[in-house]
């Protein structure tokens, strides 16, 4: 797959991430608070260690390298995953290059794996820092196929990486010198390319296009040439050398055609441009690159490439100091980081995760770690929530994320990417592979393809019409391209066809590979003909989210008779006298729950009749915004709750808080074991709270999403079960946040909103009427005391290594509920009011309510009768234990 060639054309480029604020209505913020060298820390010695797992081909003379690493830190044992793409400049059909926005053009954005698509790349990352509020423009400089793009910012201590026509590689400092001249001679300086307005430093003016003047090509897809410059511009349109129109005081009201330039003034370059061309003249241009570290010139027409970023990392094979300040782009994050080795025949291109699998870097660390894996010199590219890598696996056509970004599947859309592209010609079949999933759960379905890769491994079809598969045993079912999982394990995969085959491993998921199973729905009325939906989710142990499908579910029904059917739960009638019902849903053994109650969610607040204050508040001078009850938009035509804010003024951790009931709260009656909420998105990627103050003056947070990442309404359903809040309690405040670690990429500005709060609260539903009071057991005593009555029991609770056992069925008497064993499974069921306990024997691990949790010790089986670790089951279950050591006695309260 070479990349599409298209005619000579101006192509600009920039870092993705915001580093400072744009000048609006004549003020200037700047985002660098520790200005530029003068305040660069020295970098912080850190140390990982680092382990390659393994390495898979993407192209001729491209593989991708993928390594784990550990390191400790101050708050304990980091460990992650980082990705590194290797491309070996001494391989003639191998290339890197710059991609930009949509259509090769600056001012429009697009996600890496879009870019990566539409030029042809077969691997690819996200690039340059660039700022948000912009248009759409890298920071630093950019070439594209040997074409200047975009020229660097006048700013201290930003590197960039270069490559050569004839491959050399090269990061350096540079920045960027050049003239227009008249045909009557005069001449005025350049003072760059296609740049959107900045804050430049160590020069006359805070405001970049002051007495400027600079070039804007066909790059430039916006109007607006830049956009918050502060100076009203005087334009010249030059084509083919010509001058054909000036605007004197006013922008051209083009966009720059095809192949031209337009020459952008303010002040004494506007004089420039009105006392020395005019239409019909000619005009020239000559501009250079200078490195500030030899002062020697670049010529931009001897480059291939040129992608610019931000600190420099690693120089001779070692970590260097930072050559700007870091403190906006600090903490512990996903990172992306470009290198090359000390004789120059390796380009590194790295990729550092942040998600459940990875605990991203740190600067320093990521120096480190360049170190151990060969950089020799690099520099630091956008990271964090841009970071993105996307490659193409062997055999298939298209690159694929190669790792879940800090924002999940989302890729941010950014201004451009560095791209690897293969030149290479079609060469012979030299292998085929299975393409499909790797892990499969029980009953599910998946279609498997053969792939086929020629001697330069690049994608060429096959035919496969007379493939034959097998597999090595009975874990997954096979009809010719389609498998069934049947039950867990793992199976060897084989396809022929012809001379060819090829095998791949996959994986059955039985219940202990997983780490909970989540239903759509997890409270519901327990009322015939109530119908639920009830979709439900595996996550493995790796954190993988799974639909599993209905197939591969077993449904058991306590307290009322139903059935499940398409995703639906329907209640068909209530067993007499129950108040409390439990749909378990099972996944070869694991278990997840739906707690049915004669009074089910809450109608906690549908701000339809608020009789209370509410109003906006934040932390942070600079901070504005509105609290205010609204009519709703789009699905929500009732009223909500509306919060709007503004933390373009503010610097440092922001809060935007709709605040209830002045500073009371609204209060929220009885213990909740789950909350849901309409809210209407604003996809700034801030991050959505509660704030509670409970029954004992504690203050809990409520996490309701990490990252409004949609738009429009979305039902949010929260588990409160975990936060151990003393009920009752007052919800204060609904706000938004914006931290300061990575606050570049979140949006500043925005609107959300809030509707149809509810609460499940057992005390009022499942957990009503369930016994309360004092049982006393002693160790080898077959008696149990129930409110000081006293009944004998046929086992007495024994002493084990430091743990009390007890017969389960003799608390549940006391205290309420029902426990059932399966003999086959070795399984102990345990339900009481809305908890639902599922034990295994002589296993530590045990799931409640859906989620695998690990205890210290495991149920006994002795002398045919099942005992179960009190403490365990009774704290799980709401109860109070206490232990008396002198009369080896237990009490147990509700």
């Amino acid at each position: 797959m070479g990349r599409q060639k298209a005619a000579r054309k101006w192509v600009a480029v920039s870092l993705a991430g915001v580093i400072w604020f744009m000048p609006v209505a004549g003020e200037w913020t700047s985002g660098w608070p520790l200005g530029a060298r003068s305040s660069i820390a020295e970098a912080a010695t850190a140390s990982v260690s680092v382990n390659k797992l393994g390495e898979e081909v993407i192209t001729s003379g491209a593989i991708m390298m993928k390594y784990k690493y550990s390191s400790s830190r101050s708050t304990g044992k980091a460990s992650g995953l980082a990705d590194v793409i290797r491309v070996d400049l001494n391989n003639p059909y191998v290339s890197v290059d710059v991609m930009t926005g949509k259509g090769g053009k600056l001012t429009t954005r697009q996600s890496t794996g879009g870019m990566a698509k539409e030029n042809g790349a077969v691997a690819a990352v996200n690039g340059d820092y660039f700022n948000t509020g912009a248009e759409g423009a890298p920071i630093g400089g950019q070439v594209t196929a040997g074409t200047l793009v975009s020229t660097p910012s006048q700013l201290e201590g930003l590197y960039a990486f270069t490559l050569t026509k004839d491959r050399k590689p090269m990061i350096d400092e540079y920045s960027f010198e050049g003239k227009v001249m008249s045909e009557d001679g005069a001449e005025f300086p350049l003072a760059g390319i296609n740049k959107a307005a900045y804050n430049p430093e160590g020069a006359s003016s805070n405001y970049s296009h002051s007495n400027a003047l600079y070039i804007y090509t066909d790059a430039w897809a916006a109007k607006e040439r830049p956009k918050n410059s502060n100076t009203t511009p005087t334009e010249a349109l030059v084509e083919n050398g010509v001058v054909t129109k000036v605007s004197e005081g006013t922008a051209l009201p083009i966009t720059v055609p095809k192949g031209a330039y337009i020459l952008r003034a303010h002040g004494k370059a506007s004089q420039y441009i009105t006392e020395h061309l005019a239409v019909g003249q000619k005009v020239s241009t000559a501009y250079a690159l200078r490195s500030k570290t030899n002062q020697q010139t670049v010529d931009p027409a001897t480059l291939q490439t040129m992608i610019g970023g931000h600190t420099i990392l690693v120089s001779s094979g070692k970590a260097t100091s930072f050559s700007r300040s870091t403190s906006s782009i600090g903490g512990s994050r996903a990172r992306t980081a470009l290198g090359y080795s000390q004789d120059g025949r390796y380009v590194y291109i790295i990729a550092v995760e942040k998600n459940n699998d990875s605990d991203g870097m740190t600067l320093s660390e990521l120096q480190s770690f360049m170190t151990k894996i060969g950089v020799w010199k690099g520099l630091n590219l956008d990271g964090g929530g841009s970071t993105t890598m996307v490659d193409r696996p062997l055999g298939e056509t298209s690159t694929q994320l190669t790792f879940k970004t800090e924002y999940g599947t989302e890729q941010r859309s950014v201004v451009n990417g560095l791209g690897v592209y293969t030149s290479a010609p079609k060469g012979d079949v030299k292998g085929i592979k299975i393409s499909g999933d790797s892990y499969l759960l029980i009953g599910q379905k998946a279609s498997y393809s053969l792939k086929a890769y020629d001697t330069y491994y690049n994608p060429i079809e096959m035919n496969a019409g007379n493939t034959t598969w097998k597999s090595s045993n009975g874990n997954v079912a096979v009809s010719g391209g389609e498998i069934t999982a049947v039950k867990p394990g793992k199976s060897t995969l084989t396809a022929v066809s012809g001379a060819a085959s090829a095998k791949t491993e996959v994986t059955v998921l039985g219940g202990d590979d997983l780490t909970s199973l989540k239903v759509g729905t997890s409270n519901g009325a327990l009322i015939a003909g109530t119908s639920l939906s009830v979709p439900v989710t595996a996550v493995t142990r790796n954190g993988d989210n799974v639909t599993v499908p209905d197939s591969a579910l077993k449904w058991e029904f306590y307290g009322f008779r139903g059935s499940v059917a398409g995703g639906t739960l329907k209640v068909d009638s209530v067993n007499e006298g129950v108040t409390t019902g439990y749909a378990i849903a099972r996944y070869n053994g694991f278990s997840t729950a739906i707690v049915l109650s004669k009074a089910a969610a809450s109608s906690w607040e549908n701000f339809e009749n608020v009789n209370y204050p509410i109003a906006f508040t934040t932390n942070a001078s600079g901070v504005t915004g509105t609290a205010q009850i609204a009519q709703g938009s789009g699905e929500q035509t009732s009223k909500v709750l509306s919060l709007s804010y503004d933390m373009t003024a503010g610097t440092g951790k922001m809060y935007a808080y709709a605040q209830l009931n002045g500073t009371t709260g609204k209060t929220i009656p009885a213990a909740a074991t789950s909350m849901t909420l309409d809210v209407m998105g604003d996809k700034s990627l801030n991050w959505l709270r509660a704030e509670l103050v409970d029954n004992a003056g504690k203050t809990v947070y409520v996490d309701l999403a990490k990252v409004i990442d949609w738009t429009g309404w979305k039902k949010l359903s929260i588990d409160l079960s975990g936060q151990n809040i003393a009920f009752p309690a007052k919800m204060k405040r609904l706000y938004v946040v914006n931290v300061e670690e990575g606050q570049d990429e979140r949006a500043k500005t925005g609107t959300v909103a809030f509707d149809n709060i509810s609460f499940v609260m057992p005390s009022l539903s499942s957990d009503a009427g369930l016994p309360e009071g004092k049982a006393l057991m002693a160790i080898g005593q077959k008696s149990i005391s129930v409110n000081g009555t006293k009944k004998s029991i046929e086992v007495a609770p024994i002493m084990r290594d430091s743990s009390t056992y007890v017969p389960i069925r003799y608390v549940l008497d006391a205290f309420g509920g029902q426990a059932f064993w399966d003999p086959a499974t070795k399984h102990i069921l345990v339900l009481r009011g809305s908890k639902v306990l599922d034990l295994t024997l002589g296993q530590k691990e045990f799931v409640l309510n859906g989620k695998r949790q690990s205890a210290e010790v495991a149920p006994l089986l002795i002398s045919g009768r099942t005992l179960v670790p009190l403490r365990l089951v009774s704290e799980q279950l709401g109860l109070k234990v206490n232990w008396e050591q002198n009369t080896k006695t237990v009490t147990i309260e509700s």
